[in-house]
């Protein structure tokens, strides 16, 4: 196998195909926006406590599993989502997070569906109107409503700071 030498240029052709860095016309092109976290942290850390809520929904309805195996979020082709969630004899409920129309969408598996905005709000006002759509829906569960896993955690009914929120790219 031929070796190159340091400094030598790279051919193309030899190049190995990395999808985060695709090449255009033999010149590599950034495929991803910059996201500079000081220009969208308090959208980040908003995000992140009304997942928690909405995790808590899915920790609420699911069988334990070891290694907490039934508590995430997954990704999907629009942010993030439950997967279906057993709602007694009715069927199931999903909840999505859609970054894309900045919505938080809950659909039940008989048709039934409501959304919240993802708009600039306080937790507190997060967490009460999710409960309303799901009271909405006659799903029935009880959310712990303390954050994990943050220090100096509020309970997300109490948490009544608006927190700036960014639409991102």
């Amino acid at each position: 196998m031929e070796r190159e030498e340091p400094g030598a240029p790279v051919m193309a052709a030899r190049r190995r195909w990395n999808p985060a860095r695709p090449f255009r016309d033999g010149e590599a092109v950034d495929a991803w926006p910059a996201l500079p976290v000081a220009q969208w942290d308090a959208t980040r850390n908003t995000v992140h406590l009304w997942s928690q809520v909405v995790g808590k929904t899915r920790l609420a309805l699911t069988p334990m599993q070891n290694h907490w195996w039934n508590v995430p979020l997954y990704v999907n082709s629009v942010g993030l989502t439950t997967s279906l969630l057993p709602v007694g004899s009715r069927g199931g409920l999903e909840v999505i997070f859609d970054f894309v129309d900045h919505e938080l969408r809950l659909r039940l598996t008989d048709g039934r569906r409501r959304h919240l905005q993802l708009a600039p709000r306080s937790v507190a006002d997060f967490y009460a109107e999710y409960l309303r759509k799901l009271a909405e829906l006659d799903v029935d569960v009880v959310l712990k409503p303390m954050p994990t896993e943050i220090p100096d955690a509020v309970p997300s009914r109490l948490t009544r700071t608006t927190r700036r929120t960014t639409r991102l790219p």
